[in-house]
């Protein structure tokens, strides 16, 4: 039996750190996923890109090939070197690569925007991931945060999460709890994305230096 294991990172770089752990781990790239918010453009040395195709088109493309081939995604660099630009309304700009990327933008390559409204709760939740968590990660994303999602055999289970976790994850519960006394109730793909501004003020509240 296999199972999806997701958790939200308040910071890029300790997003990064679990994912280098999970590849040293042996966990297939294919099987690894990475969304991260780019409001900031901190991302933007990834793209655009110049062959006439979108950076959609690219994610789309080398997440599909990762998928089929088992590891193209990250042939040289890892999983980050496949990080391609997407804009999902309600999440605004962000960087995408691995399995959730490819069901993020569809079977369609260059279905980018178009369709992937609201499409990263209906994703996780379709990989098994809690209504309740999937909310709260896509708003985790919405605001700034950087979502890794791993399929995992059971048998890999205990040890994917402890390695996730040791890079300063957050509880979604806990964070859940926090966005809901604000007036949050469920992830709006209607709602205007987050600027800038306000995703520093979010980062202020959580992110330990």
């Amino acid at each position: 039996m296999s199972r999806t294991i997701t958790r939200l990172f308040d910071n890029f770089a300790d997003a990064e750190r679990a994912v280098a752990e999970l590849e040293r781990m042996g966990i297939p790239h294919r099987d690894i996923s990475l969304i991260a918010g780019n409001a900031d453009k901190a991302h933007d040395h990834r793209g655009p890109y110049d062959d006439g195709h979108t950076a959609g088109d690219h994610a789309a493309r080398d997440a599909g090939k990762g998928a089929a081939t088992g590891g193209a995604i990250g042939g040289v660099g890892g999983l980050l070197a496949g990080l391609g630009l997407l804009a999902i309304p309600g999440l605004g700009p962000i960087v995408a690569a691995g399995w959730l990327a490819s069901t993020l933008v569809g079977a369609g390559v260059g279905a980018a925007a178009g369709g992937a409204a609201g499409g990263l709760v209906g994703a996780l939740t379709h990989a098994g991931e809690s209504d309740e968590n999937a909310q709260v990660y896509a708003e985790g994303v919405r605001r700034g945060g950087t979502l890794v999602s791993v399929k995992v055999d059971d048998s890999q289970a205990a040890k994917v999460e402890s390695a996730l976790n040791s890079f300063r994850a957050v509880d979604a519960a806990t964070r859940g709890a926090a966005y809901r006394q604000s007036g949050w109730s469920r992830f709006d793909d209607t709602a205007p994305a987050y600027t800038v501004e306000e995703i520093e003020v979010e980062r202020s509240r959580y992110t330990v230096p």
